[in-house]
């Protein structure tokens, strides 16, 4: 029998795997897509960031939601909504506007579905606990995309919608039959209770801290190489590395990387906080910095070499390394806000969306503008990555600051 923390960790572990597996489509279906359509590279930008616009216009919305509604009703019109939009994306495909329009869907839905979730686990995974439940968590996204990024190269475009779209209205089904939410006000303390409990912060607050800030940057860092990588990978082999239809699965390997990493960073998180042998800060900052300096290197590695073999290695090492932040950072929201990690969490994702709207256009204009290279995008996804990591390292902390 399921503990009640291992049924939600079970169930909201499921919801990514759909989240992240509807994130990859796009990526892997504008190729044909572009074809048929005649799209240009500018135009292929936008409907790749498209998404982030209305990822980053729901965070906060998912984050407070969850907390004045509970966690089960705004999971659910979260994956209703990112799976409707993402099912009716053949119908919008004709009008690129339309087909903006519903990338947009696709990201408020999105948007109000990791809030939520940082909310539901806040408030039912223990401290030491917390590094392998994020752990669960990202690496059945990575998993999603994995899956998706195997299947959707052998299946028509449409097709790739239809069953992802699908997929999202069973897990809804499931969700409101198996998981029950009780709202009392036990349930609603956590289980580490915190030093202060201060329900009645301003929103001024949120950004009055350093330690959260350093949180916000480290996301915003590591979201920046994440979603070149994500959005533009499957077009790079393709169009620069040569790569045929039949390559694309192996921007899987990354995927499978950061799942595998993810699973172990947290176990290993977990077991130096649990042995007294690192305090909680030091693990936070170890796995940081691995989580980004780690990936900033083999980017750089990745960009310099032309054999589409190793450019798969050393972007797997990339994204795989990116997965020791979910026992860095992502963890770290619910020690020094521990009242108010969906909202800190909204916050943080909020500002490290703005790289998913930015990556899409300017990747396509330096692209452009260097005459077909790619790495001017490299080095700067690099860099601020080694940026994100120094600050982080200095600022941070793991007592509570809200």
């Amino acid at each position: 029998m399921l503990s009640r923390a291992s049924h939600a960790i079970a169930l909201c572990s499921i919801a990514n795997f759909i989240n992240s597996a509807d994130r990859v489509i796009m990526p892997i279906a504008i190729v044909p897509m572009a074809d048929e359509y005649k799209w240009d590279l500018h135009g292929q930008g936008w409907v790749l960031s498209s998404f982030a616009v209305g990822y980053m216009s729901s965070q906060v919305i998912g984050g407070s939601g969850a907390k004045k509604y509970g966690g089960k009703m705004m999971l659910t019109i979260a994956v209703l909504l990112w799976s409707l939009s993402t099912f009716l994306v053949p119908f919008f495909a004709h009008s690129i506007h339309a087909l903006i329009l519903s990338r947009v869907l696709l990201g408020l839905g999105e948007g109000l579905g990791l809030p939520t979730i940082f909310h539901i686990f806040s408030h039912a995974i223990p401290c030491e606990e917390r590094s392998r439940a994020f752990g669960y968590l990202v690496a059945f996204g990575s998993i999603g995309q994995t899956f998706a990024s195997v299947l959707c190269p052998h299946l028509d475009w449409e097709w790739m919608f239809y069953l992802f779209g699908f997929m999202g209205f069973v897990w809804v089904f499931l969700w409101i039959v198996m998981y029950k939410e009780i709202r009392t006000s036990t349930e609603e303390d956590f289980v580490d209770p915190p030093k202060v409990n201060n329900n009645n912060v301003s929103w001024r607050e949120f950004l009055c801290h350093w330690p959260l800030w350093s949180i916000y940057i480290a996301h915003f860092s590591m979201n920046w190489s994440n979603y070149i990588i994500m959005q533009w990978l499957p077009t790079y082999m393709t169009r620069t590395l040569g790569a045929e239809k039949s390559h694309i699965m192996f921007t899987a390997v990354p995927y499978i990387m950061n799942s595998l990493v993810g699973m172990g960073a947290g176990h290993f998180a977990d077991s130096l906080i649990t042995r007294d042998k690192w305090t909680l800060l030091s693990v936070r900052r170890l796995m940081t910095s691995i989580g980004l300096l780690g990936p900033g290197l083999f980017i750089l590695f990745f960009s310099a070499v032309n054999n589409l073999s190793l450019a798969v290695f050393f972007v797997s090492l990339s994204l795989g390394l990116s997965a020791c932040n979910s026992s860095g950072h992502l963890s770290n929201h619910a020690e020094v806000a521990p009242n108010h990690a969906g909202i800190t969490f909204a916050i943080s994702n909020t500002l490290a969306t703005i790289p998913g709207i930015t990556c899409g256009p300017l990747t396509a204009e330096l692209v452009l503008q260097s005459h077909g290279r790619w790495f001017p995008v490299f080095i700067i996804a690099a860099g601020v990555n080694f940026v994100g990591a120094i600050i982080y390292l200095s600022q941070s902390a793991a007592s509570q600051v809200l």
